[in-house]
């Protein structure tokens, strides 16, 4: 059983300015949780679950600390609108600042607001390879409970780092930048790449004007319908699978 402190402790969670002060966040769902024990065992402070789904797993679960709650003890300390069978509370993940390379293609995130756009780029990215992004202040929070849930587990195994990206695309040399825009070169017509750093701008008003002029190319995925524009995270899928 729960003691009150403990249910509200990870109540608390739920919220930026308490996750930043404990240095955790929160993580629900079996095939969630699971991929983080395979992935960040170490990362992992406890484990709040179901006896059946503890029973169940008890094989991948032997190296980290599972308490046994009721469904009614985990709808208190969910964050979801219908709890799925556990919960786990999460050390946060190392974050260094990268420094693109030959080799590699990194994720630049401008103003990504969304928390479920935030979480599916994380997760796209971890698809095609990329193990690295980076983000602006404004963006969209790693730790936040959607975001986290949108990753299904790529948040251990892509790194995600906020930044003044104006400054450090500017420290980045000899390494081409992307950014896909409305109008710009069609995306069909571009080589695949090997190395560079593609810019992905905010959802409705695109990548700001300071960050764009450091491009070296613009590309668009051509527009043959009505409209306005795509979303940032899908947009992000058919750049990479043309680029890749």
């Amino acid at each position: 059983m729960l003691v009150k402190s403990k249910v509200k402790y990870i109540q608390t969670l739920g919220q930026k300015k308490f996750r930043q002060e404990e240095g955790v966040f929160i993580a629900e769902g079996p095939k969630l949780v699971l991929e983080l024990v395979s992935t960040v065992a170490g990362n992992i402070v406890e484990i709040f679950a179901l006896k059946e789904w503890i029973d169940a797993n008890k094989i991948q679960l032997k190296a980290v600390n599972c308490v046994e709650v009721s469904a009614t003890e985990l709808e208190k300390i969910s964050q979801l609108s219908t709890p799925n069978q556990a919960l786990a509370v999460v050390k946060n993940l190392d974050s260094p600042v990268p420094v693109a390379k030959k080799g590699e293609i990194i994720l630049a995130l401008d103003g990504i607001r969304d928390p479920g756009n935030m979480g599916t780029i994380i997760r796209i990215s971890d698809w095609f390879g990329i193990n690295q992004v980076v983000c602006t202040a404004d963006s969209a929070e790693v730790y936040n409970p959607k975001v986290v849930q949108a990753t299904m587990g790529s948040i251990a195994r892509v790194r995600i780092t906020y930044l003044n990206l104006h400054q450090w695309l500017m420290e980045q040399n000899g390494i081409s930048i992307y950014a896909t825009v409305l109008e710009g070169r069609d995306i069909s017509t571009v080589k695949k790449v090997k190395e560079g750093i593609l810019l992905i701008g905010n959802e409705s008003a695109g990548i700001s004007h300071g960050i764009l002029s450091l491009a070296d190319e613009r590309i668009t995925i051509p527009r043959r319908g009505g409209a306005e524009s795509l979303n940032a995270a899908v947009a992000t899928g058919i750049v990479l699978s043309h680029l890749i």
